[in-house]
């Protein structure tokens, strides 16, 4: 098995390709291990790669964030092990009945506006954040503001508040004139 890496935007996230489907429906987001409980892949990543700090699980790859003191040098061929033994060994990424309801899957439209925002999304900025190795789920929309969150390379990324404002808030106001601002959640 041979596995890629792609740096990202955020200096303490690398993105983790590993050839095949990682999950099957959605995304999930680790930001510690009790939240990972439902992930034997995370769960593994945090207890035996000293410095994991997020997992992100997207369709075809796995972006993992560090501490800000750990080195990639360092963690980077643990991170690579723990990868190929489990994809190797064919364990499940989510538990099969864990109730997962941490994980991401698509919202239905609830308005026309919401479908316009979610369609943009899904088309135009979902495929390019998932480059960089995170995703952005819509959290809402309330009197011409639209939430959102970033996950994975993209949370705590240091160009994340400009994709947000100048990026996604020009291109959602710019189709959709009802939207005048996007904030973060």
């Amino acid at each position: 098995m041979f596995i890629q890496t792609e740096p990202t935007p955020n200096p303490e996230t690398i993105k983790f390709i590993p050839g095949e489907r990682v999950m099957e429906n959605g995304s999930a987001d680790f930001r510690d291990r009790e939240a990972a409980r439902i992930s034997p892949l995370a769960r593994r990543l945090f207890d035996d790669v000293p410095g994991v700090k997020g997992v992100y699980l997207g369709p075809d790859f796995i972006s993992v964030t560090k501490d800000e003191g750990a080195q990639w040098q360092h963690l980077k061929p643990l991170i690579l092990g723990v990868i190929m033994e489990h994809f190797t060994n064919g364990l499940p990424v989510i538990e099969a009945g864990s109730g997962a309801d941490s994980v991401h899957n698509d919202q239905e439209a609830d308005s026309e506006i919401v479908g316009q925002i979610v369609e943009l999304l899904d088309t135009r900025v979902r495929p390019a954040v998932a480059q960089d190795g995170g995703d952005i789920v819509f959290h809402g929309f309330d009197n011409g503001i639209v939430y959102l969150h970033m996950q994975g390379a993209c949370a705590g990324c240091p160009s994340s508040t400009m994709t947000l404002k100048h990026g996604i808030e020009n291109l959602l106001r710019h189709y959709i004139p009802e939207v005048v601002e996007v904030r973060q959640v």
